[in-house]
């Protein structure tokens, strides 16, 4: 005796909800990318027509005031002072021992903060990066 069933059942498999769900998610990763800022203070750094090739993951940030800033990757800057950036740096060096930190420093900030900052890198033996901003055509 053969059963007959009343409700056929549809093999076929509709994509037009899958298509929604990527095409918002889409949208929001698009969105989210550009909010991100990697360096929100107000530096205004010289410029050069010579850029580095290597991406640090740490950075030092002296604004025109000569506040200065430390983040680490894709943190947020975050205000420091000279002794706390000498544990930042050792902190960095525990992280990474082969990354570069860079120095993003104002245009008008004296010579001699920079040099300082370059000689407590080079005293616990960190590479440094000064950053530049590209030449204007």
């Amino acid at each position: 005796m053969a059963i007959k069933r009343r409700h056929r059942i549809n093999p076929n498999f509709s994509m037009a909800s899958m298509t929604d769900v990527i095409f918002l998610l889409l949208i929001f990763f698009m969105v989210t990318s550009t909010v991100v800022f990697p360096n929100a203070i107000k530096v205004n750094l010289p410029q050069s027509s010579q850029q580095a090739a290597a991406k640090p993951l740490s950075r030092v940030t002296i604004d025109a005031d000569l506040n200065y800033y430390v983040a680490f990757g894709n943190e947020r800057e975050q205000p420091t002072d000279i002794d706390s950036l000498v544990d930042f740096l050792l902190k960095t060096r525990e992280r990474e021992p082969e990354m570069f930190v860079a120095i993003y420093a104002d245009q008008s900030v004296p010579y001699g903060e920079v040099v300082k900052i370059l000689d407590l890198a080079n005293k616990h033996n960190l590479k440094m990066v000064l950053a530049t901003a590209p030449e204007r055509e």
